[in-house]
């Protein structure tokens, strides 16, 4: 009888994915330059995964934010998306000050600290947008954001404490 270890860690140590789980795992970021895009993440820290070229005109490069289980993927021929297109792309950060001070560290514009005006979760675009942390740095509230050079959309959001079951 054959059966399948969902506790057993793959090569490079994370766990298996498990019947019924659905994990993201990348996130495929639409880009005009590979190599500009190449540097611009390779200068944000995040961890350069792969790079592949099977073929003219398809070629692709993956990177891993630190401490994430979901990478991205950009390059030539892996999407039809305008390249700049994906917007609302959450990185959740401990300290938003903090992050916002390692980002801009390394040439990175990066607005400054915002809350929602509803106080639940941000607007698209700049609406609704009050200066400075959520009140008190309430979890999940607390916002900054910043673009890749073709002007994909990211935006922290501080969390130190995750929500039961998260």
């Amino acid at each position: 009888m054959n059966s399948v270890d969902t506790n057993s860690k793959s090569a490079i140590g994370s766990p298996s994915v498990k019947p019924g789980e659905f994990r993201l795992e990348v996130i495929v970021v639409p880009v005009s330059d590979v190599d500009r895009a190449k540097q611009f993440y390779d200068g944000l820290g995040w961890r350069f995964d792969a790079e592949a070229a099977a073929e003219d005109g398809y070629r692709l490069m993956q990177f891993t934010p630190p401490g994430s289980g979901c990478s991205i993927i950009f390059g030539e021929g892996v999407t039809s998306a305008p390249p700049g297109s994906l917007q609302g792309l959450h990185l959740a950060v401990y300290d938003i000050d903090a992050a916002r001070a390692d980002l801009i560290s390394r040439g990175v514009e990066v607005s400054e600290p915002f809350h929602d005006a509803t106080g639940v979760f941000h607007h698209a675009g700049n609406e609704g947008r009050v200066d400075g942390p959520a009140p008190g740095h309430r979890d999940y509230g607390s916002f900054a954001s910043f673009s890749d050079p073709d002007g994909n959309g990211w935006v922290l959001q501080e969390i130190k404490t995750r929500l039961p079951g998260r």
